[in-house]
């Protein structure tokens, strides 16, 4: 009788659960069963494992086999438990000291040749494995890299199964020839990513430097908008862009993320693990730098946009789009329960997915950008241009987007057309966005200076009963406001926002706290009525 222990992980969204894959040996006619809730991916191991055992020059146990993952009430799927299962075979048949492997966490698949092939969700899986106390992980070698982002973990990066088993009885590391032959792609990472969904979920490419983005100094005319933009990005409000077709909706909501601030190291991971355990990661750049930005087709689903699928649900656009800028063009043709689906994750900074095989939470902290045409025909705005809508297709049109979802949008903005002499250039070129992006990261920087010791790092998290009691604008500054409320034209989550806006108004024109002109400002952008006010104010345009 034989028996030995190591461990891999389980992972539920971008949470992982520690799993003690045990095996035991026992007299009898020569059978191999897996036990522990696994699905029909992990079923298929028993063959690859015994292939791949067999093909690695070690012997095959000809006994009674059990293998338990435990715990056994949390639902396991996926080929990353392979190399664990069998390092655990091995040990209950003494091939190697068990006591080598009761230390270790072992993620990877197995090839029937033996060789470790990639798998999806390392980082999250390694993250897990360290906050349980485990300091050594052994990961296929393409994943070395993205296991490594994890600190005081020691990595071991194999290609196959020989290598380790060398490893672990202190045997010479055989050299493994790479299946990849020089100008073509790895074959061991085809099956890595998910063919198209980068595409199918609207993700930008990935650029590594900021000057690889759109310029909005591209962008002609559009001061309100580009202002807009501005503080939109410096404390993280959601947008609504609506105005006829051309105008420039789009391309200010793919230059935004060219003015966010960049991603700290910890957002970077968080951003990282998501994009992991989707299979999105670009080969090569195990650690995303770039601020992500995920443009969905209107055709999505609801469970595109949050999350979900059959059995275990896998991160939608809104958990792809964390730490980013989500683009919703043509909000109105979303589906309405797809777009009421974002209710939740707009406030929360999370969404949380319930399924038959289990709940999970994954982050959705995101800046949402909505644009929208005024009608059906997009002409309805424009004086002379012959808009053929009737009234009541107008009034549909606009109630597409539900009161309570634009309630929780910060800044709606009027997007006009753009006249012959500024499309023309006769105006000059306006800001670059590396100008704009300097001016967003002073704003940033300031609120991080008023935050600092709390949980919150953007004017878009403080809690409205932090904003009205703890950090006060100026005596009078909330006056129109608290008119505004009172004639029911604002509500309480309203007038909130209207304050978050006016501090990040603030930060961004230095001041120390928001005055009445910074609050009338907030109002503007925040109703889309003309206040009398420079757009402008608070800071430069």
């Amino acid at each position: 009788m034989g028996f030995a222990r190591t461990c891999s992980v389980a992972l539920v969204g971008v949470e992982g659960v520690l799993v003690e894959v045990q095996a035991d040996l026992e007299p009898g006619v020569a059978a191999f069963t897996l036990v522990g809730l696994p699905d029909k991916t992990l079923v298929e191991s028993r063959d690859r494992v015994r292939a791949a055992v067999v093909n690695s020059g070690a012997e095959w146990p000809q006994k009674k086999l059990t293998v338990g993952l435990s715990p056994a009430a949390v639902p396991k799927s996926g080929s990353g438990f392979d190399l664990a299962v069998a390092t655990a075979v091995l040990g209950a048949a003494e091939s190697v000291d068990p006591a080598a492997i009761a230390g270790l966490v072992l993620i990877g698949e197995l090839g029937l040749d033996g060789r470790v092939r990639p798998v999806r969700g390392v980082l999250p899986a390694v993250l897990a494995a360290a906050e349980a106390g485990y300091r050594q992980v052994v990961v296929p070698e393409q994943c070395a890299g993205e296991a490594a982002l994890v600190p005081d973990v020691s990595v071991l990066g194999v290609r196959s199964l020989r290598q380790l088993i060398a490893v672990l009885t202190g045997a010479d590391v055989p050299q493994e020839d790479p299946l990849a032959t020089p100008g073509h792609p790895d074959p061991a990472l085809a099956g890595l990513a998910v063919p198209g969904a980068a595409r199918a979920a609207g993700l930008g490419p990935g650029q590594g430097v900021r000057g690889d983005l759109p310029d909005l100094a591209d962008v002609a005319g559009q001061r309100a908008a580009r202002r807009a933009l501005e503080v939109a990005a410096a404390g993280g409000h959601h947008l609504f862009l609506t105005g006829p077709p051309g105008a420039g909706k789009t391309m200010l909501a793919e230059r935004l993320p060219g003015i966010m601030p960049p991603l700290g190291r910890r957002e970077s991971l968080e951003v990282t693990a998501v994009h992991s355990v989707a299979g999105m990661l670009p080969p090569g750049e195990p650690l995303v730098r770039a601020v992500p930005y995920c443009a969905p087709h209107h055709s999505a689903s609801m469970q595109a946009l949050v999350g979900g699928g059959n059995g275990l649900p896998r991160p939608g656009a809104v958990s792809l789009a964390h730490r980013g800028v989500l683009f919703l063009d043509e909000a109105p043709e979303f589906g309405p329960r797809a777009l009421d689906a974002l209710r939740q994750p707009l406030e929360s900074g999370e969404v949380v997915v319930a399924r038959s095989a289990g709940v999970m939470r994954l982050p959705a902290r995101f800046l949402m950008v909505l644009a929208a045409n005024p009608c059906p025909c997009g002409r309805h705005t424009l004086l002379g241009a012959g808009c053929d809508c009737p009234p009541s297709s107008v009034r549909r049109y606009q109630a597409r987007l539900s009161g309570p979802l634009l309630d929780r949008v910060d800044l709606r903005v009027q997007v006009e057309p753009v006249t012959r002499s500024e499309l023309l250039g006769q105006g000059g070129r306006g800001e670059s966005s590396a100008a704009v992006a300097e001016r967003v990261r002073r704003a940033r920087d300031s609120a991080e200076a008023r935050l600092e010791g709390t949980p919150w790092r953007a004017n878009c998290e403080i809690p409205g009963h932090e904003l009205r009691t703890r950090w006060q604008p100026a005596p009078g500054a909330l006056a129109q406001a608290e008119r505004e409320l009172e004639r029911g034209l604002l509500t309480a989550r309203g007038l909130d926002r209207v304050l978050r806006v006016a501090w990040t108004v603030a930060d961004l024109a230095g001041k120390e706290r928001p005055d009445a002109l910074d609050v009338a400002v907030a109002l503007e952008l925040r109703t889309g009525i003309a206040r009398g006010v420079p757009l402008a104010a608070g800071g430069p345009s």
